[in-house]
């Protein structure tokens, strides 16, 4: 089948280009013309895993780039819109990039096509999308619009596509539902796992991809209630953290207990600072707007947005525990994006808790194994550096090592070559990538999230670490002091 792609970033440029993979072909369409021309030539312009590889392998045969949308549009039987759909001042969803592509997808079609909406919007946006179709002239009976939400992790997000946990697709008549199931067959009847070639994926997969037909408006549902869900568990797995903490409990043993069992199971119950990314803050957000605007006071995202916020003030004191007093402090911190395996800083926590360092009085010396110019881009502050080109460099000379995003490359580090650069022993780690005894037979002083802190041998208490920092120095633990705000990332 030929499709188009209305929107390059992460989700269109990955979509096209697994489409491509499983044997369709694809355009993708994009009004940034720096960024088509980059993939003209061969280059990608995320950090994605395997990305690169298959941009190769289809480009100039299957792939092809493109920023003309009314071509691009004329050319496919398929038409999916994956612009972006940023949170307004309100919380709700921006749906203005998915109506200004509507309209231009209205004046060229020619011919029965189906236009597939894949970007995380309100439940009863396909109803609009109609609307706006037929308001700026295509003909009633020249489309169907259809749901199909991605589930797409960033890091994962090819290997994600080709090996779904499912296919969710929202359609309302015959023709968009024959014409998702041609456009996932080779995933659905097993075809693509047989080929040679594939991306390689998961050990245990079952040999044939699942999809569930639903209405536009589950579908819809689905992606939003999905988030929320996992959202929600990252902000409960941190509120008992929190509890563990305090009563001596260690979280990472309160975690293997809960996530054994089936009915809950281990993903996303990790204690650390928060989530972050491009998605979860939007779309609970957005979904709490949608929930009032049907009439339903949807408290508990409301809570889970709360808990969130308030993890990453509670690793600031924990911070400030750790050093005293940030002011003039220098701290080596790993990690800028908002998760490993992506350049990705959009509301990254890495970054507030970074923000809200500087705002103390802090310098702080950065490291991320990709994401380090876009933060530079982001965040100017002469505070922060960013020229450090290993762990090692920002630990070098450092007041303590605070650890922000869950690398791979951070939780196998040299803890005992870590000692020996450090200026005090003080390491905090808000993934908890680490156990106690690994970091405190190194000699160091272990802050966590969700444990209590763990000293070496030869240190007798918080204070002992960091005794040089003031003659007269009180260890002043983050129970009982006010919890300080940390401005949201831009």
């Amino acid at each position: 089948m030929k499709i188009a792609f209305i929107g390059s970033g992460y989700v269109g440029l990955v979509s096209a280009t697994c489409l491509a993979e499983i044997g369709h072909e694809v355009i993708s369409v994009d009004n940034d013309h720096e960024k088509i021309a980059t993939l003209e030539r061969g280059g990608v312009p995320i950090h994605e895993h395997l990305l690169g590889q298959l941009i190769n392998r289809h480009h100039g045969k299957r792939l092809h780039f493109s920023t003309d949308v009314r071509d691009s549009v004329r050319k496919s039987d398929a038409v999916f819109i994956t612009v972006g759909t940023p949170q307004s001042e309100t919380g709700e969803a921006d749906l203005s990039f998915v109506e200004a592509v509507a309209s231009r997808i209205a004046s060229a079609i020619d011919r029965k096509k189906l236009i597939v909406e894949k970007s995380t919007v309100p439940v009863r946006t396909c109803d609009s999308l109609r609307k706006t179709l037929v308001l700026n002239g295509a003909p009633r009976d020249s489309f169907s619009v259809a749901s199909n939400p991605e589930f797409l992790r960033e890091g994962t997000a090819v290997t994600d596509f080709l090996y779904p946990d499912r296919i969710v697709a929202g359609a309302d008549d015959e023709f968009s539902v024959s014409a998702l199931q041609e456009i996932y067959a080779p995933l659905t009847s097993g075809d693509y796992y047989s080929l040679k070639d594939r991306v390689p994926g998961p050990s245990n997969w079952p040999g044939k991809a699942q999809m569930i037909l639903t209405n536009a408006k589950s579908a819809e549902l689905i992606k939003h209630a999905s988030n929320s869900f996992l959202a929600m568990k990252i902000s409960f797995i941190n509120a008992v953290s929190r509890i563990s903490e305090a009563v001596g409990a260690d979280i990472s043993e309160v975690c293997a207990g809960i996530g054994s069992d089936n009915r809950i199971g281990p993903k996303f119950l990790n204690a650390g600072i928060g989530y972050g990314g491009s998605c979860f803050p939007k779309d609970i957000s957005a979904f709490h707007a949608v929930a009032s605007q049907y009439g339903y006071d949807f408290s508990l995202l409301s809570e889970v947005m709360r808990i969130n916020e308030e993890q990453r003030s509670q690793f600031l004191c924990k911070v400030r525990s750790a050093v005293w007093t940030l002011r003039g402090k220098r701290l080596g911190v790993l990690g800028l994006a908002f998760k490993g395996g992506t350049e990705d800083v959009r509301e990254s926590p890495a970054i507030a808790i970074v923000k809200a360092l500087v705002k103390e009085g802090a310098q702080v010396h950065a490291y991320d194994p990709v994401a380090s110019s876009k933060a530079a881009a982001q965040f100017t502050d002469p505070s922060v550096s960013y020229e450090a080109m290993s762990p090692y460099e920002v630990a070098e000379g450092s007041d303590a090592l605070l650890i922000l995003t869950e690398w791979k490359e951070f939780a196998d580090l040299d803890l005992s070559r870590i000692r020996k650069l450090l200026k005090y022993p003080i390491f905090v780690d808000g993934r908890n990538l680490y156990s106690p005894k690994q970091v405190t037979d190194a000699g160091l002083v272990y802050y966590s999230i969700g444990r209590p802190p763990a000293l070496p041998k030869e240190i007798d208490s918080p204070i002992e670490a960091g005794r040089e920092l003031s003659d007269s120095v009180t260890f002043v633990p983050s129970a009982g002091r006010k919890t300080p705000a940390i401005e949201q990332s831009a």
